[in-house]
């Protein structure tokens, strides 16, 4: 019954406490607010802001969490089994445009299964009724068919485009070679429908080889992706070893390089592949070396800090910070800034609010989701 779904309901929220911290920080000359809207979340990975105003969180464990007026819910019934080992677990979600009336949301996740687990793309209803939320029409759409036992590259975001298409990012699961397997969907941005059919426009650059739902291929372990109005595509973020951080702008049937080719080396000092470049691969946006860890991804779009509209707002694990690429009119990034170094610990995702604020959400034992504004 819609009557049930998200827009109609109130749910008890009472699991954590309120938080309701405020620090002053300067950036760059701009006097921000930086407050703590919730705190107490173990290792959060993916937030979406709700048509009322309220906040759907992921927790790596396996939890998925409502946040209205500063308060925590108890966690979301219905979410399926998550294997929550090394970096994978209860990973990106999103909502369907036409959420506000059918409560519908996407999410991603490891997933069990014959010989490990793998990452899985699902949809369901929320549904929150007068004492609880909880899941409702759950129905896996996609997932990796060859598993893994890694602990390691398990990023995966999920991103709704204009055309209605979802775009999910998987990484290569500690195992180079498949990001450069096109039989396999692990080091690839995949593109399916919201019932989990294929795309007839979908590429097909090695015929039968190339999987059906593949877009492209050789992302190491892209954690951010978001549609970007500026350039009117898919953009990701994904990690390289040591360097090699990228910012990328997948394309239908292009091969990104890994492990072919990085800016990064191998942890023990090795270099990988053959170099920076060769023909076939594309070349990154945008890269990082040393590696910043990269994580959330947003294109800047408010009023509130109009001097970074069309920037690139990057989350950084390693170094802790915000990354804020500027960007021409025609969305070439120039220099980067380095913004909130250490001030709030690893930041996993990035949001902006309608109101122009940007949202963050730390990856911690205590994990928070902190709201920054800019102070009058």
């Amino acid at each position: 019954m819609l009557s049930r779904i998200v827009v109609a309901a109130v749910v008890t929220l009472a699991a954590l406490p309120v938080c309701a911290k405020t620090e002053q920080l300067d950036v760059g000359g701009i006097a921000i607010n930086a407050e703590t809207i919730a705190d107490g979340l173990q290792h959060p990975w993916g937030m979406e802001f709700l048509p009322d105003g309220g906040v759907l969180v992921t927790e790596r464990p396996g939890r998925m969490r409502l946040i209205v007026d500063g308060k925590v819910s108890e966690p979301v019934a219905g979410v399926p089994k998550v294997v929550a080992r090394g970096q994978g677990g209860l990973l990106d979600v999103t909502i369907a445009p036409d959420f506000a009336t059918t409560g519908t949301i996407f999410f991603t996740y490891l997933e069990p299964g014959k010989g490990g687990a793998g990452i899985a793309l699902a949809r369901a209803r929320l549904v929150r009724d007068a004492g609880a939320a909880h899941l409702d029409d759950l129905k896996v759409i996609f997932r990796v068919a060859k598993k893994t036992r890694g602990r390691i590259n398990l990023g995966s975001r999920v991103v709704v485009m204009p055309d209605g298409t979802l775009m999910a990012t998987t990484g290569d699961t500690g195992d180079a070679d498949r990001a450069q397997d096109s039989g396999d969907d692990a080091g690839s941005v995949i593109r399916i429908n919201p019932d989990g059919s294929i795309p007839a426009d979908n590429p097909s650059p090695d015929g039968s080889k190339w999987l059906p739902e593949i877009w492209s291929k050789g992302h190491r372990n892209a954690q951010g992706a978001i549609y970007d109005p500026v350039t009117k595509g898919l953009l990701t973020v994904d990690h390289g070893a040591r360097g090699g951080d990228e910012v990328n702008s997948p394309q239908a049937g292009k091969n990104y390089g890994w492990p072919v080719i990085t800016y990064g080396l191998d942890y023990s000092g090795e270099e990988i592949g053959v170099g920076t470049e060769a023909p076939g691969y594309e070349q990154p946006l945008f890269y990082w070396d040393p590696s910043i860890a990269p994580s959330g991804l947003a294109v800047y779009e408010g009023e509130m800090f109009p001097e970074w509209n069309g920037d690139l707002l990057v989350g950084a694990l390693k170094f802790q910070l915000l990354s804020r690429l500027d960007r021409d009119a025609g969305g070439k990034i120039g220099k980067e800034s380095r913004m909130f170094d250490g001030a709030f610990g690893r930041i996993r995702d990035v949001k902006i609010a309608r109101d122009g604020s940007i949202w963050l959400l730390t990856d911690e034992d205590n994990g928070q989701v902190i709201r920054i504004s800019r102070r009058r």
